[in-house]
């Protein structure tokens, strides 16, 4: 599972470049010092000691930073032993007021950065609620899965999926709650935990969606929205047989799937729409379950909006259906790795939306 949709450096240039960066200021030091030594008194360079130890409050604890405040300050002691008209004493008073406001800001940097790195942690926590590691493997149902958060920091939002076995057969849930933030997330939670029991509770796939309904009506009443509109969720759902080469699919509202064969591309379209979890109680709950051929070496995408609505900096969305059309036969991961760098190539790494997907592929034993 992929967590971030931002590509990452080789590891050699990657840590080169990191390892530059904090040494900047021992080198804006160095430069510093050494123009001031070899230019006329009159271009004062010294005077520019100070911007040393506020660069390395950006990036080093209080001690180094402090230390080499320090240094700057007898640097500049030394340099007025060689040029007595530097206005030593008042650059000296500037280094001083500066070493000891980076000191300050190096604190209030570190604590902001432990009090982030425990929010990560519960946000992993949560992660692991709800998009929790997939087997690879449910019985002749090969399945991998794709994760990227639309911002770095992020480490999960609306977007839900996962993947039960079941007396009925491998069971498959793939959604998108409307909204950011730890509102979707609980809502996303409730989806999830309600369709981890009810998939092994109904028999039939139109009554797993109502129990989803319900659960996300519930949290919805139990955690209003701050907005005016109504908390919901698209979702699809999907029923792979042990022993059947035919799919049965309910589509809440969700972006149709899509069949990789050897010979084309197949739109999953559903036959009439169902309502979006949480909306059955105002528009009925006419759930509706469709049966679509899959046949033991097709591969079968499952997504959330964010894919199909991925856009270049022209605005071009990213052209899934065609895109697929262009993949040689492969496997789950590979096509999933595949589509992950095309859509950081066509967004240029700048992600507008969460994105998850479900690759699967039904084998013949």
């Amino acid at each position: 599972m992929i967590e971030s949709g931002r590509p990452r450096l080789r590891r050699g240039y990657g840590y080169g470049y990191g390892r530059l960066v904090r040494l900047s200021p021992v080198i804006l030091t160095v430069v510093i010092a050494c123009l001031a030594y070899a230019t006329p008194p009159e271009m004062a360079f010294s005077r520019l000691l100070p911007a040393a130890p506020a660069l390395a409050a950006a990036m080093w604890p209080v001690l180094p930073t402090v230390l080499l405040g320090t240094v700057c300050l007898l640097l500049m002691i030394g340099l007025s032993l060689v040029f007595p008209d530097l206005g030593t004493w008042w650059t000296c008073g500037g280094i001083v007021a500066v070493t000891v406001a980076a000191a300050y800001g190096s604190h209030v940097r570190l604590q902001r950065e432990r009090t982030l790195f425990q929010v990560r942690l519960v946000a992993d926590a949560a992660q692991q609620v709800v998009l929790r590691p997939l087997p690879h493997r449910f019985r002749n149902v090969e399945i991998e899965s794709l994760y990227l958060a639309a911002a770095a920091e992020a480490r999960i939002g609306g977007d839900f999926y996962e993947v039960v076995d079941t007396p009925y057969g491998v069971r498959l849930l793939i959604g998108d709650v409307r909204g950011k933030g730890l509102p979707a997330v609980g809502a996303a939670a409730a989806i999830v935990n309600a369709f981890r029991e009810a998939a092994h509770g109904e028999a039939d796939m139109t009554d797993v969606a109502r129990r989803l309904d319900a659960s996300c009506a519930r949290h919805n009443a139990a955690h209003p929205p701050e907005a005016p509109m109504e908390r919901f969720a698209t979702a699809l759902l999907v029923e792979i047989p042990h022993q059947s080469n035919r799919i049965t699919i309910v589509n809440c509202g969700h972006p149709p799937p899509l069949v990789h064969s050897l010979k084309n591309v197949r739109v999953l379209e559903p036959s009439a729409p169902s309502p979006l979890l949480s909306l059955a109680e105002l528009i009925g709950d006419q759930y509706r379950a469709d049966a679509f051929d899959f046949a033991p070496g097709e591969l079968l995408l499952l997504y959330t909006d964010g894919v199909a609505e991925t856009r270049a900096r022209d605005g071009e969305f990213f052209p899934l259906t065609e895109w697929m059309r262009r993949q040689a036969p492969t496997s789950p991961r590979d096509l999933l790795t595949a589509l992950h760098h095309d859509l950081l190539r066509h967004s240029r790494g700048s992600l507008d939306d969460d994105i998850a997907a479900l690759a699967v592929r039904l084998h013949t034993s």
